[in-house]
């Protein structure tokens, strides 16, 4: 990989003003393909889920999957865009090994969804519009996989291994029109509207949106323009994004690279880019020099698709609350702020504290058990939070057991680690491990003595009024029973014996 020249951030946005457009791929959660019946089932042998439609074999034909087309239709309803009243598949020509029809099936001048918008909410709690140009169905393509080389791209590969199975799944392809106006805060707003496309999509059950798996992928197109004027400069479109940090990275890392050959005296070249994981870097894939001709036109073995009005009226009525709204009234009824709110759906656990609190434990404990102990848990493992092996049923029940004062903090994290670890339910961890508190007053009393007794000196001090030091004292007896006891009521016990008011 060779050294891009970059300016710094702030000397970019000094001179020069980025204009975005982003392209979203959704892989639809269909049991099926889009134009065939082969299973979309994840991870199964290499080429075993196709069929001669999907590998464009002579005299086969497509057939429109209409779970396919009501996701689309959900979609575009729930980004807002007018849903066309007649609209039709195209060929999108061209030649390319992972694509054995050698044409996409995809939409063209007449998509399904167009016109829309999505308001995104920033880390301060500034809301931006994004305006969407369209939404349009089309039909992923297969893998390849290129082996010998040293970075796993087709340059230095000895040859090359073709899958099959994703050929023919079912996408949906979003796009923005250009984003304008973000100025310095525009890889935050590249970042935000990915995060809340992916919130909305999983709200409403068409993909899982899983960008670690591919399900979900961005493109990010960026150019930069002289402060104060209007032309568009030349873009480049870094292809296949694959997480959130990554879209802002990315976008950040452009606009510095644009400006550094803009601020030279250069001329910004039209490609496409790889973006690098390990450094947040971008390199040059394949120029685009001239508009490609894919040679667009209708598909004709497929009939338009012409949504009913009310079939599309049934469909807004099924939309679930979407994320953004959702986020605002949990926020108040958990009585959190905005920061806090988007520091719980940066750790992905919006949906884990809910059904938390839905399983029976207050917002206030099943924040603190989640963004605490099960976040620093997951961060330890590598893993998202919703990876974890508990369930929030089981931290609801831990914060019933302390909320019954059978188990304090120290017991509860003893109980959840041992639920990680496989050992069963809360309840049965705290039998195996004898992990209840101590709540005999007697044997309580016995451990408070012996405590008192050991320590006659720090005894004598709280006698003389200085009660700080019961602090010791409590300790002692935390020892003593493996920190089983209720420490509020050991303090109680302390000072009680030694006739000194709390």
């Amino acid at each position: 990989m060779t050294v891009t020249d970059l300016v710094s951030y702030e000397d970019a946005l000094a001179t020069y003003d980025p204009v975005m457009g982003l392209e979203v791929h959704v892989e639809l959660g269909t049991k099926t393909k889009m134009f065939c019946g082969c299973s979309t089932e994840l991870k199964q042998d290499a080429n075993s889920q196709t069929c001669p439609t999907c590998l464009g074999l002579p005299g086969s034909l497509p057939v429109v999957n209409a779970t396919g087309v009501e996701s689309a239709i959900k979609i575009g309803l729930a980004l807002n865009c007018s849903i066309a009243e007649w609209c039709r598949f195209a060929r999108k020509n061209y030649f390319y090994p992972d694509m054995p029809k050698n044409f996409q099936t995809s939409q063209y001048d007449e998509p399904i969804a167009f016109d829309g918008y999505l308001d995104v909410q920033l880390e301060d709690g500034e809301v931006f519009r994004v305006e969407i140009e369209r939404a349009h169905m089309e039909e992923d393509t297969g893998k390849s996989t290129h082996v010998g080389g040293a970075t796993g791209r087709i340059q230095g590969a000895s040859h090359s291994l073709l899958d099959y199975n994703r050929a023919g799944i079912p996408l949906i392809e979003i796009v923005t029109k250009p984003i304008e106006g973000a100025g310095e805060r525009a890889p935050e707003v590249a970042k935000a509207y990915v995060a809340e496309l992916r919130e909305l999509i999983k709200a409403l059950g068409v993909s899982e949106a899983r960008m670690e798996q591919g399900q979900m992928r961005c493109d990010v197109n960026l150019s930069l323009r002289p402060n104060g004027t209007e032309k568009f400069g030349t873009r480049s479109e870094t292809k296949n994004v694959n997480s959130l940090r990554s879209v802002e990275r990315a976008a950040r890392f452009e606009i510095q690279r644009h400006a550094a050959v803009l601020s030279s005296g250069g001329t910004v070249i039209q490609e496409t880019r790889h973006f690098h994981e390990e450094d947040g870097s971008t390199t040059s894939g394949r120029i685009k020099d001239n508009a490609e001709d894919y040679r667009y036109f209708p598909e004709p073995d497929l009939v338009p698709v012409a949504p009913a009005r009310e079939w599309v009226e049934e469909l807004r009525a099924t939309l679930p609350e979407l994320p953004r709204v959702r986020r605002n009234r949990l926020r108040e009824e958990w009585g959190i702020s905005a920061h806090d709110m988007q520091s719980i759906l940066n750790a992905g656990a919006v949906d884990l504290i809910t059904a938390t609190v839905d399983a029976g434990a207050d917002s206030a404990s099943a924040r603190k058990w989640w963004m605490g102990e099960l976040a620093r848990r997951a961060n330890e493992d590598g893993v998202e939070l919703a990876a974890l092996s508990i369930t929030p049923d089981q931290v609801a029940r831990v914060t019933a057991l302390v909320a019954e004062g059978a188990l304090n903090d120290k017991l509860a994290r003893q109980v959840i680690e041992g639920v990680l670890a496989g050992e069963g339910d809360p309840d049965a961890v705290v039998e195996k491990r004898g992990l209840k508190v101590v709540s005999d007053e007697g044997a309580l009393g016995t451990a408070v003595d012996e405590a008192i007794a050991a320590n006659a000196a720090i005894a004598d001090k709280i006698r003389g009024g200085k009660v700080a030091a019961a602090g010791a004292l409590v300790g002692a007896v935390m020892k003593a029973t493996r920190g089983q006891a209720d420490a509020a009521r050991v303090r109680e016990l302390i000072l009680e014996k030694l006739g000194v008011e709390g």
